[in-house]
């Protein structure tokens, strides 16, 4: 044993690092590099004079023992470099810098070569990479970062958000552990734990409160390249609520229609789920964030509710459909799915750019709780107990309607007026759990219909009208056959 792993080193070193470093056959639709330079001059314009903005990648996740999870990088650290790879920092200047010889007014620190890691993890870009497939002018590695000459107290302002301290010691020199040491120690981070950091220019120069503003500023108006890969991430979401009514019949567990579902993603080649899946019958229906998904057998005569979405490239969907298990609504299921239909179509009728997000979820709980009153299922919208005073929501319809959607499923932006180029959803819903204090026919009726829009000046493109909305289209399209009838597997016992 000891001589294999002798001859692995050799080889290893032998090869060097650059065999590793090729990634061919990668897809040729990623966001183009000219996309992340032109994010990071948006964000060095609306910087404060004299300031620098610090971004960390995310760190790698633990899953079990030494296995970790698929590593999947900060949003804000992709949009601004397109840099995929873990234990990485970047920094923005507001005005040029001398450094190294260079005039520059950004640089990035990224993972060194290590040829036996890479021949177990794959290649690093490594800072030569780096500067060729990222476009930096000026790259480091991670190892240079600890003696990296820069003075932080010379600027105004130090921008960067704040550290959870649940970064782990890879031991690895240059990893995110020692970045954010190294960073600590030269910006003299305060090491109260219950001290809040202010700007205050007469105390420190540390802001932790801005760049989160000037980030949602940029990221929650699309550009063209973002839109063309959210409209590919909705397609393929939409397309999977589709195949999977085609193919939906009792017995079933949920965890079967999960994989059916994130089956269609990676048909597609969306890399990932955009956030765990949804997929609830009957009583699970009315969890709102239900992901265990572990019914093992979905019974004739519920509902099942199913909110997923593709992460396309980094872009993610959010679908959610509500469909009956044996392709028939019930008389009770079918009125509470269209006064839910019915609230969603009043908030489109007023989508596009001047609407309030408090005006969209205004004109769908207004439908909601006059049908639910209208219904018997409240007595009164006076009576029944609001379980938020602020926004008006109750035990039936407790959640907002509309968010962003893109590099996060709850993405930045700013929550106040729609602005053409926006991508939001709306998501109206109705869950009647068994107890409730209604009519039992009412009882386990769980029903969300979410879709995705852009908003234009006068309206909305309405980005996942592949899948059927209305009660009878759903039921006519679960009528058809699917793809997935064809396949039998063994049992196992």
């Amino acid at each position: 044993m000891k001589n294999i792993w002798i001859s692995l080193l050799l080889w290893t070193a032998c090869l060097g690092s650059d065999v590793f470093a090729q990634k061919p056959n990668l897809p040729d639709d990623f966001l183009p590099m000219d996309f992340h330079a032109e994010r990071r001059e948006a964000l060095r314009d609306k910087m404060p004079d004299n300031s620098v903005a610090v971004f960390f990648a995310n760190p790698v996740r633990n899953r079990a023992n030494d296995v970790n999870y698929m590593y999947h990088q900060d949003p804000n650290f992709y949009y601004l470099t397109g840099h995929r790879e873990p234990h990485s920092v970047l920094l923005i200047f507001k005005e040029e810098q001398q450094m190294n010889g260079h005039s520059v007014d950004e640089t990035i620190f990224v993972k060194g070569h290590d040829a036996l890691k890479e021949l177990y993890d794959g290649g690093r870009l490594g800072k030569e990479g780096a500067k060729e497939k990222l476009e930096f002018k000026l790259t480091f590695e991670g190892t240079d970062f600890q003696d990296y000459n820069i003075d932080f107290s010379k600027f105004d302002k130090v921008l960067f958000y704040d550290f959870y301290d649940d970064v782990r010691d890879t031991k690895e020199k240059g990893d995110l552990y020692d970045l954010i040491a190294s960073f600590k120690q030269k910006i003299n981070y305060p090491d109260e734990k219950e001290l809040v950091i202010e700007p205050e220019p007469s105390q420190n120069n540390l802001d932790i409160k801005i760049l989160d503003s000037l980030m949602s500023e940029l990221r929650g108006i699309k550009t063209k390249q973002e839109l063309d890969l959210l409209r590919k991430a909705v397609k393929i979401s939409a397309l999977g609520q589709v195949e999977v009514m085609k193919a939906m019949q009792p017995g079933m567990s949920e965890l079967e229609v999960q994989g059916m579902h994130e089956f269609i993603y990676k048909k597609y080649q969306a890399e990932y789920e955009g956030y765990p899946s949804i997929v609830g019958a009957g009583h699970n229906g009315c969890v709102l964030h239900y992901i265990e998904n572990y019914k093992p057998e979905i019974e004739d005569g519920e509902l099942i509710l199913m909110d997923l979405g593709a992460e396309y490239h980094g872009y993610t969907a959010d679908v959610t459909r509500t469909i009956p298990v044996n392709g028939k609504f019930t008389e009770e299921q079918k009125i509470i799915y269209d006064l839910v239909y019915e609230a969603q179509e009043a908030a489109m009728a007023i989508c596009k750019e001047g609407t309030t997000f408090k005006e969209i979820y205004a004109a769908t709980a207004k439908v909601i709780n006059e049908g639910l009153v209208e219904l018997g299922i409240y007595e009164s919208l006076e009576k029944e107990d609001i379980i938020n005073p602020a926004t008006g929501r109750n035990r039936y319809y407790p959640h907002g309607c509309t968010h962003h959607i893109g590099l996060d499923v709850h993405d930045l932006g700013e929550y106040d007026t729609l602005r053409a180029g926006m991508v939001v959803t709306i998501e109206p819903g109705i869950y009647i759990p068994e107890g409730s204090p209604c009519d039992p026919k009412w009882w386990n009726i769980p029903v969300r219909i979410e879709d995705d829009y852009l908003i234009t000046k006068d309206g909305y493109e309405l980005l996942s009208d592949l899948a059927p909305r209305k009660a009878e289209d759903i039921e006519a399209m679960m009528a058809e056959p699917s793809a997935f009838d064809a396949i039998e597997l063994p049992q196992i016992k």
